[in-house]
């Protein structure tokens, strides 16, 4: 008997189970080690409400011998599967037949592992479909008093199947369909209706997890973030939805096998949600609420400042430093230190910057020439033998370059590399090409996001797929207002109601004029998606001369350096 809270609504009930087409497979294969080949028959019936909607059954020449024991199991021989079809041709008509179905087999895992292993050693993609596996339901339905063993065969003279099974793929699948159709009955009483509910049955649930399934009746049927908080009010954890009451009932229910996540919904009592007006607004929510509660259960640290930037020190020598806070002509964000450090020692040597650590006074440079000196990779101002005018080329090629006006250091770098392979030293050549690379690209994408920070105001608009538009407006790299115009709707005076409601924004210090890297970057993908229109803005936002076309032809030019490289060593 199930409580008044317990029981889900019409509207909650997903796709009844009487209107879900089932294709309910068997295999014999030669042995029980998944692989691109071995399947010797493939027979399957796709059903729905009870129907039988078809059926499809084919030998397969597995394409290595089939042994003796299997021989005797199936009655399928060498003979048999000498002129039938292999796998590879065989799976598409299967794929086509299986489309759009849930996969039901008697011990699923085997069958759906051959299936899947096939796919990957012939080029077919896995459709990943929804499977129920037969053996699983039958021992979540029926208890040792009801049966002593769950094989297909005793399943079948239980409930009494049309088709007896006898390790033939189609006759098997055909007696599945009628275990499948007995164990759903059974169904019912339990609160099953529907497939939603039917793969979240499977998995055992606690009755605690179950019970919780209230926490989420409030919540509305829209997109949005969710908070679970604990007996302290304190947040346990932070996501995202495109149906807020839909994805957190799914916490209550076997669908949820994550240990440490089970272990916050027990702690959960309460669930509070915010709706958002469309998917890029909640994602920008979730990272704002994640960095200012940092829930203990979710497992990546979204902190906004986790980034690594390079800068210059103010010196009279400036080096290239690797530093966590940004500061105005930083370059960055790097995912990593070691990222970070080798964009700094590749930039440094392009332009001819020194890499010691040693603070050089102007006026009495002292120490002595290092190694690198010796080499010619350094000028040494340390000893003296550089002075600040001369130096200070190096430090403006850098400026520059990191400001996008000019790439002269790049331009240094790719010459290097293009001498070294055209001298024949082609590892040396790679090694320099990957790191020109990892540079270009990190400068690139420091362009990008900066050149979104820098705008005070954008109005962008994303077709929402049902002849409607997604509103989003962008002041200095941040979400300040967001919303939507359904179709019909004058989608201009939405816009304009979004602006005078938008957060103000004020531009600060740094590279991103104070934006948390994670919002600008999840804004700049939103905005280079396909189909996404500027609706109005205060500065041009064309392609700049440091944009993205550039900096790919860049990485062009760096694979064609290589070119040299790669016949040398085929030379070789």
């Amino acid at each position: 008997m199930h409580s008044a809270h317990d029981q889900l609504a019409f509207d909650e009930l997903g796709t009844p189970l009487r209107e879900t087409t089932f294709v309910v497979v068997d295999l014999e294969t030669t042995g029980t080690r998944p692989g691109p080949d071995g399947i010797t028959e493939i027979g399957a019936v796709k059903v729905r409400g009870g129907e039988v909607l078809g059926e499809f059954a084919t030998l397969v020449n597995p394409g290595v011998p089939i042994p003796p024991q299997i021989v005797a199991l199936t009655g399928i021989t060498g003979a048999m599967v000498y002129d039938a079809p292999p796998v590879d041709q065989v799976l598409p008509a299967f794929l086509e037949f299986a489309a759009g179905a849930v996969l039901v087999a008697h011990n699923a895992p085997f069958d759906t592992g051959f299936l899947r292993a096939a796919c990957q050693g012939h080029g077919y993609a896995w459709p990943k479909p929804a499977v129920v596996c037969t053996v699983r339901l039958a021992r979540r339905v029926l208890s040792r008093q009801d049966t002593p063993s769950f094989r297909l065969s005793a399943l079948a003279a239980l409930f009494g199947a049309a088709t007896t099974p006898n390790h033939r793929a189609l006759d098997d699948a055909k007696a599945t369909v009628d275990v499948l159709h007995a164990l759903l009955e059974r169904l019912g009483p339990l609160g099953v209706h529907s497939l939603e509910e039917l793969l979240d049955f499977l998995p055992e649930v606690t009755p605690a997890q179950r019970g919780k399934r209230n926490l989420a009746a409030h919540l509305p049927e829209r997109p949005g973030v969710y908070l679970f908080r604990g007996p302290g009010d304190e947040v346990l954890y932070v996501g995202t939805a495109s149906n807020l009451r839909r994805r957190v009932r799914q916490y209550f229910t076997g669908s949820e096998s994550r240990g440490r996540i089970r272990e916050m919904v027990a702690l959960a009592q309460r669930v509070d949600g915010i709706e958002c007006s469309h998917a890029l607004e909640a994602q920008v929510r979730e990272l704002r609420l994640l960095a200012a509660h940092k829930p203990a259960y979710n497992r990546r640290s979204k902190n906004p400042r986790k980034s690594w930037w390079v800068a210059l020190t103010e010196e009279a020598f400036p080096r290239l430093s690797v530093v966590r806070l940004p500061k105005d002509g930083a370059l960055g964000p790097f995912g990593s230190q070691a990222m970070a450090r080798l964009a700094a020692d590749t930039l440094a040597g392009a332009a001819g910057l020194r890499t010691c650590t040693l603070r050089i006074s102007a006026k009495a440079p002292s120490a002595k020439p290092c190694a690198l000196a010796e080499l010619g990779r350094c000028a040494a101002p340390c000893a003296g033998h550089q002075s600040v005018a001369a130096y200070a080329p190096s430090v403006h090629a850098v400026t520059e370059l990191i400001a996008g006006r000019h790439t002269v250091p790049l331009d240094l770098a790719l010459h290097q590399v293009e001498e070294l392979a055209a001298g024949h030293h082609f590892e040396q050549a790679a090694r320099r090409r990957d790191e020109l690379a990892v540079l270009v690209r990190a400068i690139g994408k420091a362009h990008r996001l900066t050149a979104l920070a820098a705008i005070r105001e954008l109005v962008a608009a994303a077709p929402d797929g049902e002849g409607g538009w997604e509103f989003a407006v962008v002041r200095h790299g941040r979400l300040a207002s967001a919303g939507v115009a359904r179709r019909g709707v004058p989608p201009m005076p939405v816009v304009d109601a979004l602006i005078a409601s938008a957060e103000t924004v004020t531009a600060e210090a740094g590279p991103l004029y104070g934006a948390p890297e994670e919002e600008v970057g999840v804004l700049l993908r939103w905005l280079t998606r396909p189909g996404v229109r500027l609706v109005r803005t205060t500065t041009p936002w064309a392609e700049p001369a440091h944009g993205a076309g550039r900096w790919q032809r860049w990485l062009d030019r760096v694979a064609a350096a290589a070119a040299l490289e790669n016949a040398g060593q085929a030379l070789n």
